[in-house]
């Protein structure tokens, strides 16, 4: 493993804990803010699902050697 792979793995490895915290964040102002949003609560759900989802995947993948 070189270091330029060990370091961009590090790296996403960081961006995908950052997405999944804003993901939580998204996901958390939606359900604590569903008389504001009204029928819109489900998209703002589903979209910060969506996001957590993507971090959490950036997160467990695995590098291809």
């Amino acid at each position: 493993m070189s270091k330029e792979s060990f370091w961009f793995l590090k790296i996403e490895k960081l961006i995908g804990i950052l997405v999944v915290i804003i993901g939580g964040f998204s996901l958390y102002f939606t359900y604590t803010s569903t008389e504001a949003l009204g029928v819109f609560t489900g998209l703002f759900g589903f979209l910060g699902s969506i996001i957590l989802l993507l971090g959490l995947f950036m997160i467990i993948a695995k590098q291809k050697n």
